[in-house]
């Protein structure tokens, strides 16, 4: 290991991915786009029991990476117990980096994120949410989620999109298994609690860059009307509610 590698952590990029072969793509590209250094970043597209062509599209885009001789590394794993939590839990036990960056399958990674991070993990702050934006251009979807930033930025939740020292995260044991929604929620109160105890950092939230994430489910009744259950299921989630129901 060179000095410039003890200077530049290793990110490893987990997308937890189930039936996602229309975003997949996008999503790995977002990962090979990166400003930072592509032989300090790895990208690990977790499948939970796809039953459409999630896999195949992952793994084409890793041979095409590496017939072009891209440094960056992308692997399938498979995690066949469906839930969110399980799919990411694997892909932290496979991952080699100091940070683990949680990317969904629906969503891209501003080109600066991976940097933005790895600043903010050395900086001292051992984990965070990362801002999250519609990948779209339309008012509304652009609206939904600049009202959840909002919640982040004025109440501090911790919630979405995350970032996390990887030795911190198997040292908490992970994501519940059984949570489907509010896992990342739940997840990051414990880290709260425990670096306020430890005192060890705080867990920030990154503004510099953003995700950018599909709004479908938005989208799901006419009018928008999907708006009104995927508000109503996040805020029970943040009370604790429903968590463990499919979402």
């Amino acid at each position: 290991m060179t000095n410039n590698d003890l200077k530049t952590p290793f990110l490893s990029i987990i997308i937890p991915a189930r039936n996602e072969e229309r975003y997949v793509e996008a999503a790995i590209a977002s990962v090979a786009g990166q400003s930072y250094p592509a032989d300090r970043l790895e990208c690990l597209v977790v499948d939970n029991g796809s039953g459409d062509r999630t896999v195949g599209v992952g793994e084409e885009f890793a041979r095409r990476l590496a017939d072009e001789g891209s440094a960056l590394k992308v692997r399938v794993e498979c995690e066949r117990e469906p839930g969110v939590g399980r799919a990411k839990n694997r892909g932290a036990g496979a991952a080699q980096g100091d940070v683990l960056i949680f990317l969904d399958a629906d969503s891209r990674m501003d080109p600066n994120l991976a940097h933005d991070v790895a600043a903010a993990w050395q900086s001292g702050d051992p984990a965070g949410s990362i801002r999250v934006l519609a990948d779209s251009t339309h008012p509304v979807d652009r609206g939904f989620f600049a009202l959840m930033e909002v919640g982040k930025v004025l109440f501090g939740i911790r919630s979405q999109m995350m970032y996390c020292d990887r030795a911190l995260f198997l040292e908490l044991g992970g994501f519940h298994p059984d949570l489907q929604l509010g896992e990342d929620l739940e997840f990051l109160k414990r880290v709260q609690r425990h670096v306020r105890d430890s005192g060890r950092g705080t867990v920030c939230h990154i503004r510099t860059s953003s995700i950018r994430t599909s709004p479908r489910r938005l989208r799901t009744h006419p009018f928008y009307l999907g708006m009104i259950p995927m508000f109503g299921r996040w805020f029970l989630a943040f009370l604790g509610i429903g968590r463990t129901r499919r979402y």
